[in-house]
């Protein structure tokens, strides 16, 4: 016979029973869980890794010059394309040059192109190889124009008759409003010294041009405009910059000899220094005579009173800013001193005399 029941038996739900699908229900639902939970991280790293934008904040179709060293990774360029706004993702650069079989296989060299390329653009340019050469031409502070001439030619193959005829047309040849009233038509002190990548093929007027907007660009971090209130000209400025320039070989001392140049001029006093006269003499010489001393010469300064008629050579932007803000000193004369280059500053003529002893001391006469 079958089991019999009583009435409340099967009117009492039965305790701690569960029917065979709901243990299995409630683990489906955790793994969905889960699962939808990895799919959402996965997603999320992988834009974060790929698809996210990481390069520079910048407009698309921006022109760009990207140098790419010899030697370079994938994961080097693929961040220097990323930084400049190149491409928008450095991982998916480097995925993407996986993917079309060319990883190892870009090429060094400098490249225009453009913000916001596709990764297809980049990789196919970046494995063709430059299509522009370049030479590196390195002008150190302080040369004239017949140096950085000679340089020029050296490394471009520009002849340097040509560059030093066309640096001395000045604005006839560059009419740049700065330029107007310079002296002779010289481009002295105005040819900013720098390394500069020239493109092959260029020409002096090519190389010129460079030169004279770096200027413009370096005179732009210059306090300009408090200079010029107390009465000097941006040609005066660069002209007592290119004196500090040839007179300070430690880093510190330009302001001091600013000083110097400042307090002289407004006492009236002749400069007396002797990159003046340097400028004049072919070569270099440790001391003057007393012959060098009487050349006549309005770039003579122990001859003629205020500042010679311009630059004496291409002042860096250190000396340029020192020229504009001199340190605040009462010194009127200054004497090296010290192999290192070092001067001792005075602001009395017995001072002077004593460090000028002292200078024959450490150099001989």
């Amino acid at each position: 016979m079958g089991r019999r029941y009583d009435s409340d038996e099967l009117l009492e739900p039965a305790r701690g029973r569960r029917r065979p699908g709901t243990r299995v229900g409630v683990a489906l639902g955790l793994l969905g869980i889960v699962a939808l939970l990895l799919a959402i991280a996965a997603a999320g790293s992988w834009w974060y890794l790929f698809l996210r934008p990481d390069g520079a904040s910048v407009q698309p179709g921006q022109a760009v010059q990207i140098e790419i060293p010899q030697g370079a990774s994938t994961a080097a360029i693929a961040e220097r394309l990323s930084l400049a706004g190149v491409v928008a993702n450095a991982n998916m650069f480097r995925l993407e040059a996986r993917r079309a079989g060319v990883d190892g296989q870009l090429r060094a060299g400098i490249y225009d192109l453009q913000t916001g390329m596709s990764y297809e653009e980049v990789i196919a340019q970046l494995r063709s190889g430059s299509p522009i050469i370049y030479v590196t031409v390195t002008i150190p502070e302080g040369w004239v124009i017949e140096e950085i001439a000679e340089r020029v030619e050296r490394d471009t193959g520009i002849p340097a008759a040509e560059f030093e005829q066309l640096a001395g047309k000045g604005f006839e040849e560059f009419p740049r409003e700065y330029l107007r009233n310079v002296p002779d038509g010289s481009l002295e002190g105005y040819l900013f010294p720098k390394t500069y990548r020239v493109e092959d093929g260029s020409s002096a007027r090519d190389v010129i041009e460079m030169m004279l907007d770096q200027f413009e660009i370096e005179v732009a971090e210059m306090d300009v405009d408090a200079a010029k209130a107390r009465g000097f000209t941006l040609h005066e400025l660069v002209t007592m910059a290119s004196i500090i320039e040839r007179e300070t070989r430690v880093a510190g001392e330009r302001a001091y000899v600013s000083s110097v140049i400042h307090n002289r001029l407004e006492k009236g006093m002749r400069l007396e220094i002797d990159a003046t006269i340097e400028y004049l003499l072919p070569g270099t010489r440790f001391r003057l005579t007393y012959e060098d001393l009487q050349i006549d010469s309005p770039y003579n300064t122990y001859r003629n009173a205020g500042l010679p008629p311009g630059p004496i050579c291409s002042p860096g932007l250190a000396s340029l800013k020192a020229a504009a803000a001199p340190a605040d000193t009462p010194y009127i004369y200054y004497v090296l001193t010290d192999p290192d280059g070092s001067h001792t500053f005075t602001e009395t003529y017995d001072e002077f005399l004593r460090a000028k002893a002292l200078s024959k001391e450490v150099f001989g006469e």
